[in-house]
């Protein structure tokens, strides 16, 4: 349940896109059709299922203060390389993106040529680091969290750009005003399926209120209970 929760999270309410507004130029120049959007969607899954579980790997046994101990032993000890995580990150990601980009030239020329630069531009997609970044922020205790994360947030994007592009093709046969035309009425619908996707968030947290109280409340109660027993103690002593 709690992979569950985490994966659904990171499609719907942690939404790369509607959430956070990140990898917007591929967003929006590649959204044109659903083909291309299909392609790139797919890049963005697979690279972000990689990279975010290797990231999570750089982060706990290189980066993390003191993280060299745990296998170089204590001289390593204070040891602090956090410095390099932007480094280290992008190198990751970008070695992904060029696999990627080899695959696609190789097995699909014309969604290759389609993409264009936007394919090797996925290793400067914000949306890419963000996910690692993220992952290191939300501090994950295994390496699993960090792939169900991972390929949730590609998941995510990849249903982002796929909508705003089918919305695209149908856009064109409809009358929209000269002034929207293009990136205005792509940024209008946008805005509107950020706030449809703002409806998730109570689904999957309303729950955790609703337990913190109930818990306090517990201890709150033991802790009364506890009071009267050691009062009722001390007057049987009296």
């Amino acid at each position: 349940m709690e992979y569950l929760e985490l994966f659904l999270k990171a499609i719907f309410i942690d939404n790369m896109v509607f959430a956070f507004f990140l990898g917007m130029c591929s967003y929006l120049a590649v959204s044109k059709k659903v083909s291309t959007a299909v392609g790139l969607g797919a890049a963005v899954i697979f690279v972000l299922a990689i990279t975010v579980p290797l990231n999570f790997l750089l982060d706990k046994y290189i980066l993390r203060d003191g993280a060299l101990e745990s296998w170089l032993g204590e001289e390593y000890t204070g040891y602090d390389l956090s410095f390099l995580t932007f480094i280290l990150f992008i190198a990751t990601i970008a070695t992904m993106v060029q696999l990627v980009e080899i695959i696609v030239e190789k097995f699909s020329p014309a969604l290759y040529n389609s993409l264009g630069i936007f394919l090797p531009l996925i290793a400067v997609n914000c949306a890419i680091l963000g996910g690692s970044l993220f992952m290191q922020q939300k501090e994950f205790a295994t390496i699993s969290h960090a792939a169900v994360y991972g390929i949730g947030s590609g998941i995510g994007w990849f249903l982002a750009i796929l909508a705003i592009a089918a919305i695209r093709e149908k856009i064109r046969y409809s009358n929209v005003p000269a002034p929207l035309r293009g990136l205005g009425i792509t940024f209008i619908l946008t805005g509107l399926m950020a706030i449809g996707f703002m409806s998730f968030g109570g689904m999957l947290t309303g729950g955790e209120e609703e337990k913190k109280e109930t818990k306090a409340v517990q201890v709150e109660e033991e802790k009364t209970t506890k009071e009267v027993a050691e009062n009722t103690n001390v007057t049987i002593l009296k």
